[in-house]
């Protein structure tokens, strides 16, 4: 249990990966969002699906692939329903330190009709840590979200 802690401890002061940036956004260096990963299919399928390059759009300057084409038009009539929160960055981050931190694309939650992503590698699962701790998280990634995109 010790060693879990110092490892996530490590984790979150600094040492982590992060990729790139498009305003306040989680995308590769080509803008693309959730690491092309279809933000519809979470909702649809319960699952995460790798989107094809073919089927894009830009909402929030990140680009977000989609596994068909339906997905695509569902994506455009509603963007702001299927677009992960927190620009697409560790849900369990924002909320217990205020930082923007990598997420694995598998790891995912859908709250109250919401996306969130988390950071999952080695041993450390950040789903695991929110669930123990969901309302307070989700209210502190809240505030913390707004003060970082009007800073």
């Amino acid at each position: 249990m010790k060693s879990l802690f110092w490892i996530i401890m490590i984790f979150f002061s600094g040492f982590y990966p992060v990729l790139g940036q498009a305003g306040h956004q989680n995308v590769d260096s080509k803008k693309v969002a959730i690491q092309g990963y279809d933000p519809v299919s979470y909702f649809t399928a319960n699952k995460a699906v790798k989107g094809l390059s073919k089927y894009n759009i830009t909402f929030q300057d990140a680009v977000y692939c989609f596994s068909t084409p339906q997905n695509l038009e569902k994506f455009s009539a509603k963007p702001e329903m299927y677009a992960p929160e927190y620009g697409g960055w560790c849900a369990f981050a924002m909320g217990n330190y205020g930082k923007k931190v990598e997420i694995d694309p598998a790891t995912f939650k859908i709250l109250n009709g919401k996306l969130y992503l988390f950071y999952n590698k080695g041993l450390v699962n950040t789903l695991n840590l929110w669930n123990k701790n969901e309302s307070t998280l989700l209210f502190k990634a809240d505030s913390n979200w707004k003060t970082l995109t009007t800073q």
